[in-house]
């Protein structure tokens, strides 16, 4: 009815179908549910194409029929749909058969927590790999914001070492690298062989690549965090929007600079940053790896190797991640302490990449 009425609007919709779905047996709850959930698809493939993601050939084919849902297509219940037994760690869900009551669900400890306290809105049956899952949303407030932090901790990222601090604490690559090399590798084999058995595994094995790494990515930005929200600092993150535009790379390394999750990383300590009132600061990444924070002289021969940095301006010399780090934490000092001053239009703004104040010694923290 969407198709052939032209995409109309939930109301528009409305009058065309409520009805008939009613006389087929659907509440009128989970009635309003489902025209929502097709105008949703229809406004969707619109927003693609609007947005240029789907064009010629595949925004042809996905207009010339109307929209299918699969059979264990993801499902929104509101809470007269689908209510919650917090105490029994049941739900009650409405269905065409009648309502099922006294279903079990599980979960973390701390996430049956958050879902008792603080749940919201919708909630979404899905079903993967065979599994169903509810998925719902929590409101949780965010910690009062730390508007004075006492310093900040610099985070340098890259593949060798996925993170590195100002303060020495380092995370290793190393580990997720061979990971990451095992999993393509059993890949290969099995999409050789092609056998039913073999794609079946290979369906078993999706995503489990990107949930070792989520993982790892989550636990690198819990301690990060939690160390800056115990020392009442800030955290100053590199700016890393077009990376992969900016480098020049082999074909292996471009390979692993694409499967790595930057973006993900800073995102997650992005959002616990806020949860628990950090300050985070990001900055412009040029030159963090070639500048002396001691001198500020800044040079490509200051990184002999990837892993050493001496500086051929007054030779100070440690760890190359470290000493970015350093250069990250001193440039979001800056940035802070600009944005922060009264009359700051009438202030001229540091060039990027120039050198900041430097100090008597070099210190990790």
């Amino acid at each position: 009815m969407a198709y052939r009425h032209g995409v109309p609007r939930e109301y528009a919709l409305r009058q065309h179908t409520y009805t008939s779905l009613k006389d087929r047996g659907l509440g009128s709850q989970i009635a309003q549910l489902i025209i929502k959930k097709t105008c949703h698809a229809y406004a969707t493939i619109a927003g693609l194409i609007k947005a240029g993601r789907l064009a010629g050939k595949r925004a042809a084919q996905a207009t010339s029929k109307p929209v299918v849902f699969r059979p264990e297509a993801a499902q929104a219940f509101d809470d007269r749909c689908l209510s919650w037994q917090h105490d029994a760690r049941t739900v009650s869900i409405w269905t065409t058969r009648g309502r099922m009551r006294g279903i079990a669900f599980t979960g973390h400890v701390d996430h049956l927590k958050l879902l008792e306290r603080h749940r919201q809105g919708e909630t979404d049956l899905v079903c993967r790999e065979g599994t169903w899952y509810l998925l719902a949303t929590v409101d949780v407030a965010d910690a009062d914001a730390n508007t004075d932090p006492g310093d900040f901790l610099g985070v340098d990222m890259g593949i060798v070492n996925i993170a590195t601090s100002s303060d020495g604490d380092n995370f290793e690559g190393a580990g997720l690298r061979r990971y990451r090399n095992r999993m393509a590798k059993v890949r290969a084999e099995l999409q050789a062989k092609a056998t039913k058995s073999a794609k079946k595994k290979l369906k078993k094995r999706a995503k489990r690549e990107a949930r070792a790494v989520k993982d790892n990515n989550h636990r690198i930005a819990k301690q990060l965090v939690g160390k800056a929200e115990r020392t009442g600092r800030g955290i100053g993150l590199e700016e890393l929007t077009g990376i992969r535009d900016r480098v020049r790379l082999t074909a292996a390394q471009r390979g692993e600079l694409n499967a790595w999750s930057f973006y993900q990383l800073q995102a997650f300590i992005a959002y616990k940053a806020k949860r628990a009132g950090v300050p985070v600061v990001v900055i412009d990444a040029r030159n963090t790896s070639r500048r002396c924070p001691l001198c500020g002289h800044t040079a490509k021969n200051n990184r002999p190797t990837r892993d050493y940095f001496a500086c051929q301006g007054c030779g100070l010399a440690g760890p190359a991640d470290q000493v970015a780090a350093v250069n990250v934490r001193d440039r979001a000092r800056t940035t802070w302490a600009f944005v922060n001053t009264p009359n700051v239009a009438d202030t001229p703004r540091p060039a990027a990449g120039t050198s900041d104040k430097p100090r008597k010694s070099f210190r990790g923290s």
